[in-house]
């Protein structure tokens, strides 16, 4: 425990990997690009940003009250929390009587 208390940790190394340029390589996909450019069979597709926050609403649309498993779960806590006040009732009731 002592010699944990004047223990000073390592500093943390920094690793970062080196990147290549490789000449050819590019020359290769810009070559591929132009060819499905002059085809016809370009498959670049653009992020929509509209996508992202309709993402987002649907999932809050399913947890909502619309949901059957969050309903299941409410009935279950009600029931549980109107089961453990009555019990509560009658065991101060019973302490009280006698």
């Amino acid at each position: 425990m002592i010699g944990k208390f004047f223990h000073t940790p390592k500093s943390r190394r920094f690793n970062i990997t080196t990147r290549y340029y490789d000449p050819d390589k590019e020359k290769m996909e810009n070559r591929e690009e132009r060819i499905k450019a002059e085809l016809g069979l370009n498959e670049k597709k653009d992020w929509d940003p509209k996508r992202r926050a309709n993402i987002r609403g649907q999932f809050r649309q399913s947890m909502g009250s619309g949901s059957k498993t969050a309903e299941d779960a409410r009935k279950k806590s009600n029931t549980r929390l109107i089961f453990l006040v009555l019990i509560l009732t009658l065991a101060v009731y019973l302490i009280l009587k006698f």
